[in-house]
């Protein structure tokens, strides 16, 4: 009686093995060779990629690092002026300059220094803080601050050229409006009325009709003999013809 051969299970499973063995060897030659071609660059560009995040990772935990310590030194000249304590202050303030100068807690020590001093009649020494952001703080609006303070004190101290000196840089576009009126005072102080007026006006032009300080610079108009009316005529006069739409 004829029948099929038998094919033993032995057989088939050693036969399917040989089969897999030639596709994975294929595979594998496969992968070498791609490895042989590419892997130098693959390893330069994994190797990059995770000195990069190690380092942004690193770069991240110094600046949370610096952050806080600047921080806790900042707190250091905050309580000390809040009890007179000068010499305190003055040692915390010069530890951030020296160890945390690009933060902006150092920025804040100095100004907070600054009004300290000039309360207890240390003038020098608040222009020296003041000087310090103003020219060292990574903060714009902090150094801006720091600017018109430090013109402020100028002015009390006659010192008048030096305080147009620290108006006349730049500045934040917000803060135009403010430097404007600073501008006004150090001018009527030396008794250029025109030129206040103009620095004035320049300032209540640019601040907005709500802004409790556009008032303060009417009451300035006032002095130097300026009305309301003449400003908002002046102003009318020079819009341009887009303004007047």
């Amino acid at each position: 009686m004829g029948g099929h051969p038998t094919i033993h299970p032995l057989n088939q499973s050693h036969s399917m093995a040989n089969h897999l063995d030639l596709e994975e060897q294929e595979q594998l030659d496969q992968l070498k060779h791609f490895w042989n071609t590419w892997g130098t660059l693959i390893s330069s560009v994994v190797i990059v990629v995770a000195g990069g995040a190690a380092a942004w990772n690193g770069y991240q935990y110094w600046q949370t690092r610096q952050a806080t310590q600047a921080a806790a030194l900042f707190d250091a000249v905050d309580v000390a002026a809040r009890s007179a304590d000068n010499a305190r202050m003055e040692q915390a303030f010069a530890d951030l300059k020296a160890k945390y100068a690009g933060t902006v807690q150092a920025g804040q020590a100095g100004l907070t220094l600054a009004k300290a001093m000039q309360g207890a009649g240390n003038a020098d020494g608040a222009k020296e803080a003041l000087a310090w952001v103003a020219e060292q703080s990574s903060d714009e609006g902090l150094k801006a601050l720091a600017k018109l303070r430090l013109a402020g004190v100028l002015m009390d101290q006659k010192n008048y050229d030096a305080a147009l000196k620290q108006l006349s840089g730049s500045f934040p576009p917000e803060f135009s409006s403010v430097v404007a009126d600073r501008k006004g005072d150090v001018l009527a102080l030396q008794e250029k009325r025109p030129e206040a007026i103009a620095e004035y006006t320049k300032a209540y032009k640019g601040f907005e009709d709500s802004v409790e300080y556009r008032r303060l610079v009417e009451i300035k108009l006032n002095a130097l003999g300026v009305t309301l009316q003449g400003v908002t005529v002046a102003a009318a006069a020079t819009a341009t013809p887009a303004e007047s739409k």
